[in-house]
């Protein structure tokens, strides 16, 4: 592990000095976000009642905070609870990353592969991030999603157009921070898993819970194989989360679907936006059907990491620096809520006296 780093009186940082902060969920996905770091830094003490654990340090010139999630929590309501203490000790962040794995949605526009990683962007109705399991259902066919969230800042928006374009001119460098993991730092779990097969089974094959799983190569989608299957390809798209595990391949692709094509499904992101605004980031450790295994956790969570490096190294700090903290954004949110409530009782009660 990047040993701490022991800052002479000139460099003590203090909470104020952290204008970036990572969300993770896993012990395993902790790990490997916090050997991403370029330099640790010593412990900082949290203000109030924040009760969260943090891990410091530095990618490129940002100053970084890591947050997890208490041991054995998953799901939204976790997720909400870490990135409010964390917006209460450190109130200069303006930067915020969700990164781990996630279950990806495999289909004939997008090749997703184990390993692979899947980075929130906004499209048609949603910010990037839709909650799957709140609305109304009017039939099994049909069911109302109410849960709109927020985007992302602009700034990492922005950012994500030029890393999207250096991803298809295939420029990214997530392999020289794979390599810096797995070779230089001896991490071996965090290696490619060359033992282990990578199946799409067809979405019709299912297991009930407990099931040894023997299916053979006529279950398999057949798919080109990759030439370099070392190197994980990003996606760019709808990531789907909410409290409920997606484990059958047919629910999968019907959610999606009527998702207008999510790219994964995930536990933790719907709980952040509200209130942490931020980019999600996962590394496809399944493809969120039946035939689940951990296998491929590590290095799922391996090759998130190494994009969310990726992604502060080519950010500029100027850039950050001219961005609104989390707690601006969400302040104007609250104040743009409160108009419109006002602004639709105004409407409602001119409504009345003119029925009258």
């Amino acid at each position: 592990m990047t040993q701490p780093s022991a800052p002479s009186a000139r460099e003590k940082r203090s909470n104020d000095d952290y204008t970036v902060g990572i969300i993770c969920a896993l012990p395993t996905e902790l790990a490997a976000a916090t050997e991403m770091l370029d330099t640790e830094h010593p412990y900082i003490v949290q203000r109030g009642s924040d009760s969260n654990s943090y891990q410091f340090g530095q990618i490129g010139e940002h100053n970084v905070v890591i947050g997890a999630l208490p041991s054995g929590s998953s799901g939204l309501v976790s997720a909400d609870r870490v990135v409010s203490n964390m917006s209460t000790s450190f109130q200069n962040i303006r930067i915020g990353l969700m990164v781990g794995i996630g279950g990806g949605v495999p289909s004939e526009k997008h090749d997703i592969r184990l390993g692979d990683v899947v980075v929130s962007q906004p499209s048609g109705e949603f910010g990037g991030v839709v909650q799957h399991d709140i609305g109304k259902i009017h039939s099994r066919d049909d069911f109302e999603r109410r849960r709109s969230l927020n985007r992302p800042p602009t700034t990492l928006l922005t950012h994500l157009t030029a890393l999207e374009a250096l991803e298809k001119r295939k420029k990214l460098n997530l392999t020289a921070h794979l390599t810096q993991l797995a070779e230089v730092k001896q991490l071996s779990d965090y290696e490619f898993p060359s033992g282990l097969t990578d199946n799409l089974h067809r979405p019709e094959i299912s297991h009930g819970k407990g099931e040894i799983c023997s299916c053979g190569p006529k279950n398999f989608v057949q798919r080109k194989e990759r030439r370099n299957r070392h190197t994980p390809v990003i996606h760019f798209g709808t990531i789907a989360s909410g409290n409920q595990v997606i484990g059958n391949a047919s629910e999968r692709d019907r959610i999606s679907k009527s998702l207008g094509g999510v790219l994964c499904f995930e536990m933790e992101a719907a709980g952040l936006m509200d209130n942490f605004p931020c980019l999600v980031i996962r590394g496809i450790s399944d493809y969120s059907d039946s035939h689940k295994n951990d296998g491929w956790h590590d290095y799922a969570a391996a090759t998130a990491a190494a994009f969310a490096k990726e992604l502060l190294i080519k950010l500029a700090p100027a850039t950050v620096s001219i961005t609104q903290t989390i707690n601006q954004a969400m302040n104007e949110v609250s104040l743009q809520l409160a108009r419109n409530t006002v602004d639709t009782q105004h409407i409602k009660q001119q409504v009345d006296r003119e029925s009258c």
